[in-house]
């Protein structure tokens, strides 16, 4: 087990390690939603610099952390202990992934479904010789009984559109290749998940989901194992450095 760091408040608790040790750590049937953004997985297939006419060469490559394999299966009996009975599980993933996730869930839950960020700003392909890369999605998945915020038909479509994340909210030091616009995740949030109720993020990257729970007056909880990633989360949420219990 690889030795974890930890800094917390009454709001949230971060932790610097792997979340496979942290699990354990977890009361059971304790959280609320699981909002995550795990590797895809893709850098295999997505390397190299993109040269483009009269510009910088687009730096093509993922980085070194999304090589290391994904087992969806090895989520499963974490996810399942440590959600509540009304809870959802939102992950983000890629077309790579998506059908293991769906044979690791599918029969454990009474819902799996997919959902669709649309980037309305994606990376341009300027030799115009394949689809712009502007839809990334998302499985969720839960049991009858879970939260479901809804009010009107018209806010119940599977997909949401917003740009990529641009400055200021892009961090530059440490940049984060895959770091996802606050705007998607309080959308995702505010849907499946009550003020007060606790967000679980165990790829937390630079603290996106945590951003977004404690501006949707949630509570949070997250895990990253990247010592640069965590410390700009920790810079990120620390707002207020009460010292407490999140589960209380």
């Amino acid at each position: 087990m690889c030795k974890m760091k930890e800094f917390k408040t009454k709001e949230y608790t971060i932790i610097n390690g792997d979340c496979m040790d942290y699990f354990s750590q977890i009361p059971s049937k304790s959280v609320d939603l699981i909002l995550t953004d795990p590797p895809y997985n893709i850098a295999k297939y997505s390397t190299g610099n993109i040269e483009l006419p009269g510009r910088k060469a687009l730096n093509n490559d993922i980085a070194g952390w999304d090589l290391n394999p994904i087992d969806p299966s090895a989520f499963l009996a974490d996810f399942k202990r440590i959600i509540k009975p009304d809870g959802n599980i939102f992950i983000f993933t890629s077309y790579n992934l998506i059908g293991r996730w769906h044979a690791a869930f599918d029969s454990e839950f009474d819902t799996f479904q997919f959902f669709v960020w649309h980037k309305t700003n994606p990376v341009p392909k300027i030799f115009k010789n394949g689809f712009l890369n502007s839809c990334e999605m998302i499985v969720c998945m839960w049991n009858k009984g879970h939260k479901w915020n809804f009010s009107r038909q018209n806010e119940m479509h599977n997909f949401f559109e917003s740009p990529i994340c641009m400055r200021p909210e892009r961090l530059s030091d440490p940049k984060h290749p895959a770091q996802k616009p606050v705007k998607l995740l309080e959308h995702i949030i505010k849907i499946a998940s009550n003020e007060h109720d606790i967000v679980f993020d165990p790829f937390m990257g630079v603290g996106s989901t945590g951003a977004a729970a404690l501006k949707s007056n949630r509570k949070f909880i997250g895990v990253e194992i990247e010592d640069i990633y965590y410390n700009a989360a920790k810079k990120r949420l620390s707002s207020s450095e009460v010292i407490g219990d999140v589960w209380q």
